[in-house]
């Protein structure tokens, strides 16, 4: 079957859709034709469009959405009206069934499709999903039943339990069908990908809602694989997108020991996203090994009660060990905090911020006030009162926040005073252009690739003082 996927993400730095590769070499891999629009590039995406769809019609169409906002309080620019648009236009060019996907969307489906106008959607992974699909419209067979899928139904949309199948099952990723090199240029780095599934338990966290709360591991061959053929492509600075590469510790321990046998570790330059525990001295020797510059910790807080109130299984000690481990082996450290969550306090902010200077990270990013995604714990807690500490459109597809009304009236202003001129904390906000690492629509990062710099935004940067 002719099947077309489109990437809708016009962020910049452009950020490379792996997910929809991953769906490419899937469907490729099952026998499919695939052809990709990439959004991202074009100049005039209805123009793009329409040309793309001129010829003989696909059928069946995939569309992604990686970020429903750009989850930032001070900004809350909401993405759906120009991906519903995007989604309108497809829809006028092509008779093919028309299906949703992406990260983005698997957090609120019925929300978001609500919003466009197309058949399905598909929530959770879509590798097995989407050529399970196809495999049916090939053979003219019915496919309401594919598992995670998302159609409408006599009485509303109505949502298929997923299958989550072993990741050993994926077929190999040769990182061929996108302009990786370009993404490259001009983003920066790239993604990769060790495992799925988080089994945290995250009051805010909306990752397990979009890839379950089951640990799912890629075989490290697999893995090593891919990262072979990325450098062969001239991509060598590389960030994870695990929910936690530490998480559990043997699989990133497992990984690593494969880059550091296949002899790549001296020409890769890569980042993780990791927990503050575990994270031993082992693992954090071998991630250097293998070619790890730096980690950025999901610290998200520096006192106790607060840490135990997100659902956080760390103490502030834990931040403490895994930066000083990490120095140790001679990588970098990112603290990203969470502050102003139910029960926040002057006082928790305060001892955060005397921890962080503990710790003595080379960066440190704040987030003022929680995002607030439909299906979390967070969103129990604080839907459905007086809407006290809520702050966003009535819409619930729209950006929502809560900040903790007790320190919402100063807690900005106290926030600079602590930091001061300290020059380590940036912030998820664009009124800040020296410090703010809201990577969407960040100029100073745009330039910052255009003259060279490579890896993390946070350690673009630090360097480009």
């Amino acid at each position: 079957m002719r099947v077309a996927l489109i990437n809708t993400n016009r962020i910049q730095p452009p950020i490379a859709p792996i997910g929809l590769e991953y769906v490419a070499e899937a469907l490729g891999g099952a026998g499919h034709d695939v052809e990709i629009l990439d959004l991202c590039w074009a100049e005039e995406p209805a123009s793009a469009i329409a040309g793309f769809f001129k010829g003989p019609d696909f059928g069946l169409v995939g569309v992604t959405l990686r970020n429903t906002d750009d989850c930032a309080f001070t900004s809350r620019q909401s993405f759906l009206d120009a991906f519903a648009g995007m989604v309108h236009t497809i829809g006028a060019h092509t008779s093919a069934l028309l299906v949703l996907g992406g990260v983005g969307f698997s957090v609120m489906p019925e929300r978001v499709l609500a919003r466009c106008e197309a058949d399905a959607g598909i929530w959770g992974e879509g590798e097995f999903a989407m050529v399970a699909l196809a495999d049916r419209l090939a053979r003219g067979e019915a496919w309401h039943d594919v598992p995670g899928l998302v159609w409408r139904g006599a009485h509303g949309w109505q949502r298929n339990p997923p299958s989550m199948p072993s990741l050993v099952d994926l077929p190999a990723m040769s990182r061929s069908r996108l302009d990786n090199r370009r993404y490259f240029r001009e983003g920066g780095q790239a993604g990769f990908e060790t495992k799925r599934g988080c089994p945290g338990k995250c009051i805010y966290c909306a990752d397990p809602l979009a890839k379950g709360s089951v640990t799912r591991a890629r075989p490290p061959g697999a893995v090593v694989d891919e990262l072979a053929n990325l450098l062969a492509q001239g991509i060598d600075h590389l960030h994870t997108c695990d929910s936690e590469f530490n998480l559990p510790e043997r699989h990133a321990i497992s990984i690593c020991r494969e880059i550091i046998r296949r002899g790549l570790g001296d020409r890769l330059r890569w980042y993780a996203y990791c927990a503050p525990a575990p994270f031993s001295r082992e693992l954090a020797g071998l991630m250097r090994e293998a070619g790890c510059v730096g980690v950025n910790f999901g610290a998200d807080h520096g006192d106790a009660a607060m840490l135990r109130r997100l659902g956080r299984g760390y103490a502030p000690e834990d931040i403490l060990a895994a930066t000083q481990r990490c120095h140790e082996a001679g990588m970098a450290v990112m603290l990203d905090l969470l502050l102003g969550a139910p029960g926040e306090t002057r006082e928790g902010i305060a001892r955060t911020i005397e921890l962080v200077q503990r710790a003595a990270p080379e960066r440190v990013g704040i987030s003022l006030g929680v995002r607030v995604y439909p299906g979390t714990r967070l969103a129990e807690q604080v839907l459905g009162g007086d809407g006290a500490g809520l702050v966003g459109g009535t819409d619930p597809a729209e950006p929502l926040f809560f900040l903790e009304p007790d320190v919402a009236p100063y807690a900005f202003g106290w926030l600079d005073d602590l930091v001061g001129d300290d020059r380590r904390f940036l912030f998820f906000d664009p009124s800040k252009p020296k410090q703010n690492y809201n990577y969407n629509a960040n100029q100073r990062l745009v330039e910052a690739i255009a003259e060279g710099y490579r890896g993390a935004y946070w350690d673009i940067l630090r360097r480009y003082e």
